[in-house]
């Protein structure tokens, strides 16, 4: 309890000082900004600061604080370190850049940022890869809520007491079938909301989601510190469990995986294809630092309740502090979810709870669709005012959604994992690069660490993962991780510290 307590104190502390501290360096100004500018009534909307926050929180906050959470929870309570330590330095100070960098480059989204910062050559690797990520990112968000939602429907209570998973029906409907329509109806849905005004759709629906979200993490945190002064689900603190707890820990190392799994909890790169969507809509610099960062900060604190809330629930203390049943039900995943809000609200409570739960990713599935909307008209320079360019581009990236939704979504996940940190570590050297040479030298440097962190990361994990192919031995992958993150950081140092780039 304490651990977790703890960390919720860091993370708003993180807000308040490291957060200043990014912005300072940053230094917002009183220019105008693009929906000032050119206001165009459909991306370019003007929104009040606060509605700006709660949609950039539902925009981000998806699957990721969640089932990422409590999968990396397997490995224990070491999941803490990476979630609130990741968010105040990595993910935040990622997310708030690349913000402010759009609304510098009139609301361009993250693959022209980084054409611009980083050369044409990357500019175009992060066109394609932005767009296949957000594909990606919209068919996660519109499998996992149906699956939640269909075992809601059909399975009751009986998930929570081990119901076996699709057994039950409803209207003659199994699980799985119900799993299908439910992702054709949200699927309708992400097409209206990719389509239509920003403030048309998600302007008006996310007020009503973001009390659900905010219902739901403040009653699942109350209720597992709760569990635990009683004795009944007993937390583990981060001094018990400081060990790869992972029942498969031979097989399964905290480095690369836990920082992999976790995902949007720490830091994500689809932050930066949904960051700009709001760069668009802010009417001051001023308001980036509680709308980016501060985001940003509130999905860490999601994640760390949900991967202390997954730790408690599923511990079994009989032979010792344990993940095992963590790990039995799958991790993160719809079942996971469901048991732990029924188990902790009951009946009624988990309705809400869940409701928030599904809000999250839908609220990041219809974004990132539009999201992808915007960065393939950025990128072939197409006009978005009129609703038949809008279609020319919604309907192919809808389409190809719901094609790759049948695919097995455990391996959709594992990519989506994959490419989303190496999306956020492109995107931070892109951030270090622009404040080193526009801001100041050695100011680069709060971007430079963490985009260095994540490229270790990300290359190790490329190495070491089946679903990558090359499968090679641990040791040999943690070498060539670490000499491709030497190498970046090398490279990043000649570029804007050499004679040659001065110049």
């Amino acid at each position: 309890m304490y651990s977790f307590l703890g960390g919720l104190v860091i993370l708003v502390l993180g807000y308040l000082i490291y957060g200043a501290f990014v912005s300072k360096v940053f230094g917002p100004d009183d220019r105008q900004t693009p929906c000032v500018v050119h206001p165009d009534g459909v991306d370019y909307v003007p929104i009040s600061t606060g509605r700006a926050f709660l949609i950039q929180l539902l925009n981000i906050a998806g699957l990721g604080p969640i089932f990422g959470a409590l999968s990396g929870a397997i490995w224990g309570p070491q999941v803490y370190l990476w979630i609130v330590f990741g968010t105040i330095f990595a993910g935040a100070v990622h997310d708030y850049l690349v913000g402010m960098l759009s609304m510098r480059n009139d609301g361009a989204s993250v693959s022209e940022i980084t054409g611009t910062y980083l050369g044409p050559v990357m500019k175009g690797i992060m066109r394609v890869f932005s767009v296949v990520l957000l594909v990606m990112v919209g068919v996660v968000f519109m499998v996992g809520p149906a699956g939640l939602l269909a075992i809601m429907f059909t399975q009751g209570t009986s998930a929570a007491t081990g119901g076996a998973a699709g057994a039950a029906t409803l209207m003659g409907y199994t699980t799985a079938e119900w799993t299908k329509i439910l992702t054709v109806i949200i699927l309708v849905y992400y097409f209206l909301a990719t389509l239509l005004p920003i403030d048309k759709v998600i302007g008006k629906v996310y007020p009503l989601f973001g009390l659900c979200l905010i219902f739901m993490a403040i009653g699942i945190g109350g209720m597992t510190v709760m569990n635990h002064i009683n004795g009944t689900k007993p937390m583990i603190e981060l001094w018990e469990g400081l060990y790869n707890m992972h029942p498969k820990a031979d097989t399964t190392p905290i480095w690369p995986l836990m920082f992999i799994t976790v995902a949007c909890g720490a830091i994500s790169g689809f932050h930066a294809t949904q960051s700009p969507m709001m760069a668009r809509c802010l009417t001051s610099e001023r308001q980036g630092r509680f709308v980016f960062y501060g985001a940003m900060v509130a999905e860490g604190i999601i994640a760390l309740i949900w991967a202390s809330a997954g730790i408690a629930f599923y511990n079994a203390t009989d032979g010792g502090f344990s993940t095992a049943g963590l790990l039995a039900v799958g991790g993160g995943n719809s079942t996971s979810v469901y048991q732990i809000s029924v188990g902790l609200l009951g009946p009624v409570g988990s309705i809400l709870a869940i409701l928030g739960v599904v809000a999250c990713p839908i609220t990041s599935g219809d974004t990132a669709f539009r999201s992808a909307r915007l960065t393939l008209a950025d990128w072939f320079k197409i006009d978005q005012k009129g609703i038949a360019p809008r279609l020319l581009l919604a309907l192919p990236l809808l389409a190809a959604g719901y094609g790759i939704s049948f695919l097995d979504y455990g391996v959709v996940w594992r990519y989506f994992s994959w490419s989303n940190q190496t999306l956020a570590m492109i995107a931070l050297w892109a951030g270090a690069v622009y404040l080193t040479r526009h801001v100041g030298a050695g100011k680069g440097f709060i971007a430079a660490i963490p985009a260095t962190f994540m490229s270790a990361v990300s290359v190790t994990y490329f190495c070491i993962a089946k679903e990558c192919y090359l499968e090679l031995p641990r040791m040999t992958a943690y070498v060539i991780g670490i000499a491709f993150a030497v190498v970046f950081f090398a490279i990043y140092w000649l570029r804007v510290y050499s004679p040659a780039a001065k110049k």
